[in-house]
């Protein structure tokens, strides 16, 4: 697996090469790459690259005192982009909302267009009832580490208030498996899960936060999902709005989780946006 050194640490990625249009993709807390397994060979003719960024789900800890807070993996996402010295990038993101703060940073140069996924957004950071018990859980000493044990027990790893809830088709434990391993084995892992989780600021900063987006000028595509229990129902359309060049396609039959529940219908969607906005596949 390549990999490269940033300013928090060397991390993981994936790159299927190639010339054509540059898709970059975010994943969810505490997940990687895998997240994506069932779109990226939907989409010939691009080159998909996708980091696996400090949630959880990474190999190796990131060097003690990075910043890992919301704005903070947003630059890390940057800097990754700006590292690889990738141009005229599609940034596609599903679950994390966050990479979005790339524009309050004034770092998405880089940044193209945008597809944002049945994401986080305005102040639902972090989604649900659910990640905001586990970041609560996260603030109390060892709370990470009973986390891990307590996602070894199918009924509460595929209970419908939490992971369970993200894909009407469900997980396969192998995947959710890799996803819990680092952070299993590794305090350091831990602390940074625990640093992640636990950063949102306050309603009013993240509102403030969410009116910078407007300053984007670039095409995005928002994604909804119809039975989603973590993205509230009206920040689909109202995400698309906040956009000067926003548009809104609703996809049936999925929770949050769209690249597990319909990556079809996901990649066709995808490629028809990249193709109107002048993102040709090779």
């Amino acid at each position: 697996m390549p990999e490269i050194e940033l300013s928090a640490g060397v991390i993981d990625y994936q790159d299927t090469g190639g010339d054509g249009p540059v898709l970059v993709f975010g994943h969810g807390l505490p997940m990687n790459h895998t997240q994506w397994r069932k779109v990226v060979p939907l989409l010939p003719g691009y080159r998909c690259v996708l980091p696996t960024l400090p949630m959880g789900g990474h190999r190796r800890p990131v060097v003690p005192g990075a910043d890992l807070s919301q704005r903070g993996m947003a630059r890390l996402l940057g800097e990754f982009i700006d590292r690889l010295g990738l141009s005229g990038v599609t940034l596609v993101l599903n679950d994390w909302g966050g990479g979005q703060f790339l524009i309050c940073e004034g770092i998405a140069d880089r940044v193209a267009r945008l597809v944002l996924v049945a994401c986080e957004a305005f102040d639902n950071f972090p989604p649900g009832n659910a990640a905001r018990a586990m970041a609560r859980l996260c603030r109390v000493p060892g709370g990470v580490w009973l986390l891990t044990r307590l996602m070894r027990l199918g009924p509460v790893r595929h209970a419908r208030s939490g992971y369970g809830g993200m894909s009407l088709r469900g997980i396969p434990d192998d995947i959710l498996d890799g996803w819990f391993a680092p952070m299993t084995r590794s305090s350091a892992i831990r602390r940074d899960f625990a640093a992640f989780a636990t950063s949102a600021p306050g309603r009013d900063v993240l509102l403030a936060w969410s009116e910078q987006l407007r300053e984007f000028a670039g095409p995005v595509l928002v994604v909804w999902a119809d039975q989603d229990r973590l993205m509230p129902r009206e920040h689909g359309p109202r995400l698309a709005g906040l956009y000067p060049q926003g548009r809104l396609v609703q996809i049936a039959d999925s929770a949050t989780l769209v690249p597990e529940d319909q990556p079809g219908r996901l990649a066709e969607v995808l490629t028809s946006f990249l193709a109107e906005t002048g993102a040709q596949p090779a």
